[in-house]
């Protein structure tokens, strides 16, 4: 469990409740050759997460399908950029459902200090699953809770961002035994790592960074460059404002609505970082080009 009064956390680890790969044995052709052996593929669960208010009944909140390990990271982070916690002071504690006295490891209950109304934040990932919203409305809904990120403050040095994705498949540990998950990872201005972390989904691994900083006291991360594998979404934008990171970068491209969201709040958002070259989509301030 992870909770406790301000000041804050009494933490016990979740690490290894679960593996975050699997043994399978496969055949395969190698040069001509059919052969069986080993292999390791990444493990893919649901968990639910719960969400239990004072003097309310825990009640399911949504099932995120994904890799095993700092579960309750996810689960808090989940809750910070969905907006259920409107910071981390709201946060009163964390743990693995317990039913008929037994550990229920893919069941993770967030506790809050306050009262929360589920009924609309469940319409709203309704909405969102079935395409119900238009980009303007889904920009609209999240500047409702969500101001823009500052834009004076922080800059870095292309050449920083241009070092980063090196850094982070360095660290890669589950995708070099597997080669079938994304990766999220927090460096500040100067390019130093601060921290990395891996999932099936790369919503997961980011949420499961903001979680990690809600748990440490440490948002709104506005001294932060987010570097996330693959593409630039529209939630992972929506995430990175609502927990305050002001640079987001990418190994691939984004998305049109992406970019709107990001000039719209106020947010650098940086594509197809390779050793030599990006792309600067919005808010450019924040970017030394000749640096």
């Amino acid at each position: 469990m992870i909770g406790g009064p301000p000041g804050r956390f009494t933490r016990v680890t979740d690490t290894a409740i679960r593996r975050p790969t699997t043994r399978v044995r496969v055949r395969a052709l190698d040069a001509g050759r059919v052969i069986e052996r080993p292999d390791k593929l990444v493990t893919e669960e649901p968990m639910e997460i719960r969400v239990h208010g004072p003097g309310q009944r825990p009640e399911a909140l949504a099932v995120a399908m994904r890799t095993p390990g700092a579960d309750f990271e996810l689960a808090v982070g989940f809750c910070v950029t969905e907006r259920i916690l409107g910071s981390a002071e709201d946060l009163a504690g964390v743990a693995y459902c317990v039913e008929d006295g037994e550990q229920r490891f893919n069941v993770v209950t967030v506790r809050t200090l306050g009262p929360v109304d589920l009924d609309v934040h469940r319409r709203n990932f309704m909405a969102n699953a079935s395409c119900g919203l238009c980009g303007k409305a889904a920009l609209d809904q999240v500047a409702i809770e969500c101001a823009p990120v500052p834009v004076d403050g922080m800059r870095v040095r292309a050449s920083t961002i241009l070092r980063m994705p090196d850094r982070l498949r360095d660290t890669q540990r589950v995708f070099d035994m597997t080669g079938g998950l994304h990766a999220a990872a927090l460096f500040d201005a100067d390019g130093e790592l601060q921290v990395v972390r891996e999932d099936v989904g790369r919503h997961n691994a980011l949420d499961k960074l903001v979680g990690r900083a809600a748990i440490d006291d440490r948002l709104p991360l506005a001294e932060t460059v987010l570097l996330v594998s693959g593409r630039v979404s529209f939630e992972i934008v929506q995430k990175a404002a609502v927990a305050g990171i002001p640079v987001v970068c990418a190994v691939s491209a984004p998305s049109s609505l992406a970019v709107d969201a990001a000039t719209r709040f106020g947010l650098t958002v940086v594509g197809f970082v390779r050793p030599e070259r990006c792309n600067v989509y919005s808010v450019e301030e924040r970017i030394d080009l000749d640096g």
